[in-house]
This record gives structure tokens, sequence and C-alpha cells, in this order.
């Protein structure tokens, strides 16, 4: 059987152009304890400005279009009619990987909510399947991998290296016959990548089990942002000083000590429940030659807005208030997945 990296292809950073971002609408008010409104308000203002850098293709059930385009009137974003369950396209979406021939594929990871963390055992067929109709839509070549995998788990340098969790992808509720070893190969083989990085656990109370992209991000090939907390008696501060311990041993596919720059966490948040919010930084999306950040009306957040700054010199920061996103179990990297362009 053919795999991506037989077929010569990879996948490629973040900051490779993109000629969209697909994004998917909100259409399950149990998500959220405050219902869809403020969902929407957020979710369109995320999704507007992303559309100032790059075209955004925004998935909508039939039923929820209409309602959908009155929300973006007068912009330029693309409705695309599909079913949903959820907004998280970063997980249900293909990766898309290319290759040097000006080709594009998409990765079709096995799908089952975060390891049934989230949903019932029939709640997210219309997720599962989505990767598999994109690939249709998008008239692309299709892998389907032999892994349970969400894109939220895995952040790439371009040049071989991916950063991971163990929480997450050695999650028995996942992969549980598959071992390490055998998970490192998969990754090679999908994502033509040559050196897995792994972090231990994720915050406090993820919902994903552990997703990396709450935790740590390429900036470019060789510097890795990643968050930190500098309180001993903070619930996060442990596993956040085990993983900047293992980014510090670390060394990417070229044999590059990685650049590590810390992003210190926001304050404490609960959602209803008296369960902690993984509020992060690091849950930005690289659009073209812009950075869509989170900010929480925060102390942390003008910090954390001058470090990325200084992190990505070629784009224009732009925070964008997402508290009510991560109130539903994830950011605005969450809700995005790029479509690279081919060269």
């Amino acid at each position: 059987m053919n795999t991506p990296i037989t077929d010569h292809f990879y996948m490629p950073a973040e900051w490779h152009s993109h000629t969209c971002c697909w994004m998917a609408w909100p259409v399950r008010a149990e998500s959220w304890p405050f219902g869809l409104d403020r969902v929407h308000t957020t979710y369109v203002k995320v999704a507007k400005t992303i559309a100032r850098f790059e075209a955004v293709k925004m998935i909508v059930p039939s039923e929820q279009v209409e309602a959908a385009a009155a929300r973006f009137s007068g912009s330029n974003i693309e409705l695309v009619s599909l079913p949903i369950d959820d907004i998280w396209v970063r997980d249900t979406a293909p990766t898309f990987v290319i290759d040097e021939q000006g080709q594009m594929a998409g990765i079709d990871w096995q799908f089952n909510a975060w390891g049934e963390n989230r949903e019932s055992l029939t709640d997210y067929q219309q997720d599962a399947a989505l990767a598999q109709r994109l690939t249709e839509y998008t008239q692309i070549r299709r892998y389907p991998a032999p892994l349970i995998l969400e894109g939220g788990a895995i952040h790439v340098d371009g040049e071989g290296t991916v950063l991971t969790s163990e929480e997450c992808l050695l999650d028995t509720n996942r992969n549980p016959n598959l071992s390490r070893s055998e998970i490192e190969a998969l990754l090679r083989d999908y994502l033509g990548i040559r050196q897995v990085i792994w972090l231990g656990q994720g915050l406090l109370d993820d919902e994903t089990a552990g997703h990396i992209d709450t935790l740590a991000a390429f900036v470019r090939p060789g510097v890795v942002a990643t968050l930190t907390c500098s309180d001993p008696n903070d619930s996060n501060y442990a596993v956040l000083q085990d993983n900047l311990q293992r980014l510090r041993r670390a060394t990417d596919a070229n044999g590059r000590q990685l650049e590590i720059i810390e992003i210190e966490q926001p304050s404490r948040r609960d959602d209803n429940n008296g369960l902690r919010l993984t509020l992060s930084y690091i849950n930005f999306y690289i659009a073209n030659k812009a950075i869509i950040m989170p900010v929480f009306n925060d102390s942390a957040d003008k910090a954390a807005i001058a470090t990325l700054e200084k992190a990505f010199p070629a784009h224009q920061m732009v925070p964008v208030y997402a508290l009510d996103l991560f109130y539903g179990g994830g950011g605005i990297h969450c809700i995005t997945q790029q479509q690279p362009i081919l060269r």
C-alpha cells in the first residue's frame, strides 16, 4: 500500500503560503454553556479577520446555509455545504500534504472524538467522514491512515520534524494496539518527517487529552514557542516545566538544538462545571502574512502579543478576543485548517 512518503508527499509547515483556510460553522449548541449566539459572534470575527489575509471556505450544513450567509453578508467568505457535527476542523478536516511536482493530497486520519472523550459513540459520524468528503470536494488524492489522530495533536517544521505529546498519541483510547515506535513510523510514512519530538502531558482538564497546539508550536525551523508557567502552585506548573525541559533537550531532524521562546500562560479561568479552561496563547493560526492569536482580556495578553510580534517579524499580529471559543474546548488554531498553495 502506498503512503504519502512513498509517493514523495510531505506536510509543509503552517507558514507555507495558503490557498485558503477551511473552517466550519458552529451548529452544536450543547458544546457551549451559553448557546451559540456568543460563539457565532466570536467565530465571525475570527473568520473575517483571517479573510483579510487569505481566502476562507466555511463548511456549513445545508439547513444552516441561509443563516450563516446572513452573518457573512458583504464578505468574501465562501460557504461550502457539507454535513458536520462540530467546528473543530483542525481535527476533522484532512491534513494536506504536497510534493515537489505541484501536487496535493489529503491524509484522512481516523477520528473517534478525542478518544471518545467528548461525544457519544454515535455523535460524531459526520465529523469522522469529513476528511474523505473534503478530499472528494477538492478532487485530490486521499490517503486513509491506520492511526487515530487529530490535526491539533501535531505541529511540523516542514523540514522533517514533528511535535506531539505522549498523553495524546499514546492514549489507550486512541491507539491501544500501537507502540511508540509504531506510531513514530506511521508519522514518518504519512507526514514525511524524520524526527518526532515528544512532549509529555497536556494542560489540566484538556478534553483533547494533550493536544500539542495548546502547548508548543514551531515558529520557524529550529525555533519553538512554548507555553510556560512561573507559579509553582499552579496546576499546570509541573506539566509545563516538564515539557520545557524536554524541548531544551531535543534536537530537530537536522540535528539543531532548539531555540525556545517562552510565553507565560494566562490566568486560570474555569467553566461552569469548575473545570479549568485550556487557555493558551500558543493556539494561534499562521495565516498568509499574519498571526491570528487568541487573547483573553488577561494581564498576560500584552506580553504574549509582544513576544509573538518579535517571533514573527514578517507577519502582522492580529489579536482576537477568543475566551468564548475555549468554553467549547478549543481555540483559534482548533477551528482552522490551512490548505497549502502549490508551487
